[in-house]
């Protein structure tokens, strides 16, 4: 898990090479502007160019997305590229079963990944280029329904955090683990072994893995990022999914179409993890109060 809120921010300069997070992935980039507030509380934001990527992937970041180029970082980057990887005793999908449901980063509709050319007289080159940006744009049409009692219950959760410093229980009674096994149990049976099942565990897999990966780098608000450093210390042996709850699950469901714009997987797969999501976010809807705090506790930490 990428400690993201575990770093002190820093401040970067134009021209400095650093590492720049992208979903939950370290990348290498260079700092190109520095875009500083009049409010002297604002944080400055950086625009980055990730190396070996065009213009076009150019963005403004801020502070606590990037980190120096040391080599305690790099050693993080590897990390976190290796962690993301499928093990190597998980049996390789086949075209039959389509089991690609879990996150694929390090892949080539990543900024900074590395693709490989295909044959001469095949399209390489500016041809690849352009394909793959064609792509990234369909995949990042991919909407994720949400019922109108779940949105409202985001923009409380946004209100109480943001606006009044409150803060999540922590560790949530029902954690995203527990939730996710309480959803599998509740779906009907499928037959042990056939191309349904596999999928579908490798769904839940995959959602677990994505909010592992996601809480400390995209899902918290400022404000949340001293409670995220003092439960990992208190409970070192637990992944996020085994300490935060739904609230923070939902906010994963927002960011889903941008994550699995960034994955490898082909047009068929991501509709079908799609429909897993909205089934998921639709067991969610029909009892939220089971799932969803109804009390935040007052916080006393700086955002």
């Amino acid at each position: 898990m990428p400690p993201a809120a575990a770093q002190k921010v820093l401040t970067y300069d134009v021209q400095e090479r650093v590492l720049c997070f992208h979903g939950p992935m370290l990348y290498e980039a260079k700092v190109l502007e520095v875009k500083k507030s009049d409010d002297k509380k604002e944080l400055p934001e950086y625009k980055v160019h990730y190396k070996g990527w065009k213009n076009t992937w150019d963005e403004f970041v801020p502070a606590d997305r990037l980190r120096k180029m040391n080599e305690e970082n790099l050693r993080l980057q590897k990390e976190l590229n290796e962690n993301t990887k499928p093990t190597s005793n998980k049996p390789k999908p086949t075209p039959d079963s389509k089991k690609k449901m879990t996150s694929k980063a390090g892949s080539e509709d990543l900024p900074g990944s590395s693709t490989t050319l295909p044959p001469r007289g095949q399209k390489r080159g500016r041809e690849l280029e352009i394909e793959k940006e064609e792509d990234f744009m369909k995949r990042h049409d991919v909407k994720i329904s949400i019922p109108d009692n779940l949105k409202a219950l985001l923009v409380d959760d946004w209100e109480n955090v943001t606006k009044n410093q409150q803060l999540v229980p922590l560790p949530r009674d029902l954690n995203v683990s527990q939730l996710l096994q309480k959803y599998r149990d509740s779906v009907p049976k499928k037959r042990e072994g056939s191309a349904d099942a596999d999928i579908f565990d490798e769904v839940i897999a995959g959602l677990k893995l994505y909010f592992d990966r996601s809480l400390g780098t995209i899902l918290l608000y400022r404000f949340e990022r001293q409670q995220y450093l003092e439960i990992r210390k208190e409970h070192p042996g637990k992944e996020p999914s085994e300490i935060y709850g739904a609230e923070h699950l939902l906010r994963l469901f927002v960011s889903m179409p941008e994550l699995l714009a960034h994955t490898n997987m082909d047009p068929q797969s991501i509709s079908k993890l799609r429909e897993h999501i909205e089934s998921l976010i639709s067991f969610l809807a029909k009892n939220p109060e089971q799932y969803i705090s109804a009390h935040y506790e007052s916080g006393s930490y700086q955002s």
